[in-house]
Order: C-alpha cells, then structure tokens, then sequence
C-alpha cells in the first residue's frame, strides 16, 4: 500500500518530521511517501496562507505517481474537498481524522493549536465535521508553527501548560494536537498528562489504511465527482479539468490545447 504524505506548506524538514510520526505507526508493507509543496508559504498561520497553500496540494495528486490514498498534512485540512474531487483514491485530513479517533476513545475533547489568530479556523472545522457536542475548546498558544521546531524554542513547555489547562478547565478527556508541527509531541504529551493525546498525522496514516484495506473508493456521484470540463484562464488554465480528468496538469493543459 502506498500512502502519500503531502505537506501543504513549503519546510522539508516539517515534512521530515511528520514523516517520522507516519512510518511509527505504518503497518508493515505500507510505504509513506512524502512531498513537501514546490509553492505556497513556510507555514500556514491564516486564511490566505491556506488559501494559496490548496495549489501545492493538487499538483502533488495530480503530477506523479499515483497513491492508495492520500493525507494532507496540515490541521486546516486545506483544499480537502478540492484533493478528493480529482482523485478516486480516499484523501484524509489531519484534523478531521484526529477528532474522529478522539471520540473513539474519549467523550470529549479540547484541542490545542498554535497561534491564535489560527483558532477560528479549527472552530469552524469542529463545527464542520458536526464535533461541537465533543469539543470543550479551542486552545491556541501563540507559538508560531516554525517555532515548533526552533532550537531552544519554549513551545513544548507553553504547549503542555495550555494542554494542562484545557484538562483542568474544560475538563476535557483527550487533547487532539492542532497541529501537524507537533506530531513529534504526542507521547512527551501523553506521559505528562495521563490522557489520550492524538497527533492527526498518525490517525490519518491509520484510517487510509483501513479504507484502502476496505477497498473504498471517494464518491464520483455528487459534489465529489470529478470537477466538470470547462476552459481556466490566466495563470491557472494548466489546471483546467477536461473530458479525461483525472490527469496530470502538463497532460490537461496538452489535452485542452488540442480539444479548444
């Protein structure tokens, strides 16, 4: 089984180090193959980061060979719906899967993320994935996602002091990790705290494994077809779908060269 792990943001060694949290709990004969995004921003802090980190992701489905299934490896789930509508192969979301583990395991849940102009964005996916009756809270600590893996950095000690709040004032069960920066941190964080504590990288790896294991599929009927045929222009035509889609875009933009 092949697994692409795609980092939405452009840091190889953030890559590196979810990759490590992936092959820990890969099961025998399942490959983690990683990508780091040849376009976007360092780190994904906001909306617009996100926004423009959705691109990175479709070239890395698209271009390439092709993955049993594909986890996108920031917490925001950028361009979750966008990724599963151009493959048949299952695409899993860091937070999505992290929460689902959670209520697996614990009836409720707070949720601990970085910096707090950050924070509306894990809300709205909370109530998106139909979690509020299981999320006490959204915490964020401030600490810039590149921190995370700063030399001296004080963001593992910020990180279990606001994990330890959340278990003493939101009398949450289990925390889930609101970043993929801080896979590294979920068993440090889970001896010191007595509780669950789900990294969203390892529960991701998890569930495709089931799927492809399942031999699941994504949905082509309904909003998860594959995008409809149309002409893009301007510095996004190579991306526009044709009659043959799914495709590489080098082939796509060949494709629509030839046909319009």
């Amino acid at each position: 089984m092949r697994i692409k792990l795609i980092n939405p943001n452009t840091t190889a060694s953030m890559t590196e180090l979810m990759g490590e949290a992936a092959r820990a709990v890969a099961a025998p004969g399942t490959d983690i193959v990683l990508a780091t995004s040849r376009s976007g921003a360092a780190s994904i802090e906001g909306h617009y980061d996100e926004a423009l980190s959705v691109l990175g992701t479709i070239d890395e489905i698209l271009e390439g060979n092709a993955a049993d299934a594909y986890v996108i490896g920031c917490f925001g789930d950028p361009g979750l719906l966008a990724a599963r509508e151009i493959t048949g192969a299952p695409v899993i979301g860091i937070a999505e899967a992290a929460m689902h583990a959670a209520t697996f395991i614990a009836t409720s849940f707070s949720i601990v993320t970085t910096l707090e102009r950050t924070r509306v964005i894990s809300e709205q996916l909370v109530r998106n994935y139909g979690m509020q009756d299981h999320c006490r809270r959204v915490r964020a600590t401030d600490v810039p996602v590149l921190d995370l893996e700063k030399p001296g950095s004080s963001a593992r000690a910020i990180i279990l002091d606001e994990c330890e709040k959340a278990l003493r004032e939101d009398r949450a069960e289990a925390i889930v990790l609101g970043c993929a920066g801080m896979a590294d941190l979920a068993k440090y964080l889970e001896g010191r705290l007595g509780v669950p504590v789900i990294d969203g990288v390892a529960a991701a790896v998890k569930f495709a494994e089931a799927i492809v294991g399942m031999g699941l599929r994504t949905s082509k009927v309904g909003d998860l077809a594959y995008p409809l045929p149309k002409p893009y222009v301007g510095k996004l035509s190579s991306y526009a779908p044709t009659e043959l889609f799914p495709m590489t875009k080098r082939q796509s933009a060949e494709r629509f060269a030839i046909s319009g």
